[in-house]
């Protein structure tokens, strides 16, 4: 470490650049790491408020809440903890200034996944809906109306909800008669029954049994279903994990050409009887340090950056799992080292010398 840190002091400018590259890098990982948990979260909100441990669709409903359809009357055979009830719509809001994408989510007032209002009161009479705080912050407000596009329906929002947005989209809670009225019109009365899920409270879901046209899941593979989401997960993920590989390359480059340049040096040491041990414990912990000081800035910055984004950018740092990547850019670039240390072991002192 003596050696390392004397090194670091006497070639500032090599090796704050090698730190720069590293930061960077670093920067740039816990940034996708943030937007990847970001976008997540507008897929799954709503979804993880429920708190459920299972959901049920019909079988040909393909994992789809929008395809299934259900009637109340089917909760009759499932015999579970806590059930609740829940229709979905997706369509187009605007109350005169703006207009933006929603979900209606038709569920029952004494239900467990019915949300907290943060703002204004509880639905209570027809056609009065909760909306999600993403609404708030587009410029709608309590008492606003809503013209939908795919019904001639008039919804009034009476309160708002915090977290509450389904694959992508911010949602409207109101209660089941709302939400037959604005998907089926005119004929609403006749599927005063219909829903599309139901929702599953129970700790041991295996003992549930529901008939051969319905299929249960848990809550988590429904939400791997949700379009897009495993592909927005999966292409952000490597791309992270390219970095990690990126960055192996990038430390092994600039240490590999710093060992080259002091190749009689170590002839020198060698010959003096300093250890082939000794002097790679050398390079690895200044790797270490060069990396340590290089993803802790990157963390750093990567803070600062979130704290001044606006709310529409979809970026929720996870704490934990930036940790995690630091620790793994860490290791890499000590794994980047590694030919340094083979080049100096190969190092026969008489002929680096002579050279």
């Amino acid at each position: 470490m003596f050696l390392a840190w004397n090194e670091i002091k006497k070639n500032k400018l090599r090796f704050t650049l090698i730190v720069g590259v590293l930061m960077l890098v670093s920067y740039l990982v816990f940034f996708l790491s943030g937007l990847a948990t970001g976008l997540q979260n507008l897929n799954r909100e709503s979804v993880d408020k429920w708190q459920a441990d299972a959901i049920i669709l019909t079988k040909e409903s393909d994992k789809s809440m929008g395809q299934s359809s259900l009637t109340i009357e089917d909760t009759v055979e499932i015999d579970a903890k806590e059930l609740a009830v829940i229709g979905q719509i997706n369509a187009v809001a605007g109350n005169g200034k703006q207009k933006t994408k929603i979900s209606l989510f038709g569920i029952e007032k004494d239900g467990f996944i019915m949300p907290k209002v943060t703002e204004g009161k509880v639905f209570a009479e027809e056609n009065e809906v909760i909306a999600s705080d993403v609404l708030q912050e587009e410029g709608f407000n309590i008492g606003d109306e809503l013209q939908l596009s795919s019904s001639e329906q008039i919804l009034k929002i009476v309160g708002f909800t915090d977290k509450a947005r389904f694959n992508a989209a911010p949602v409207l809670y109101g209660d089941l008669s709302t939400f037959q009225r604005v998907k089926f019109g005119e004929v609403a009365e006749a599927k005063a029954s219909s829903i599309n899920a139901i929702v599953v409270r129970d700790d041991n879901i295996a003992t549930i049994n529901a008939n051969d046209s319905l299929e249960l899941m848990e809550v988590e593979t429904f939400i791997q279903n949700l379009p897009g989401y495993t592909e927005q997960s999966l292409t952000l993920n490597f791309m992270i994990y390219f970095l990690f590989a990126i960055s192996a390359v990038i430390v092994a480059i600039f240490l590999y050409v710093l060992t080259v340049q002091k190749i009689s040096m170590f002839g020198v040491m060698k010959a003096q009887g300093i250890s082939n041990g000794y002097l790679s414990r050398s390079v690895i912990a200044q790797t270490f340090l060069l990396a340590a000081v290089g993803v802790v800035i990157g963390f750093v910055l990567t803070l600062i950056t979130g704290a001044f984004l606006p709310s529409a950018v979809p970026v929720a740092f996870d704490i934990v799992t930036m940790l995690i990547y630091g620790l793994v850019l860490i290791v890499v670039a000590i794994m980047g080292a590694v030919f340094s240390v083979l080049t100096i072991v190969r190092i026969d002192p008489l002929k680096a010398i002579g050279g």
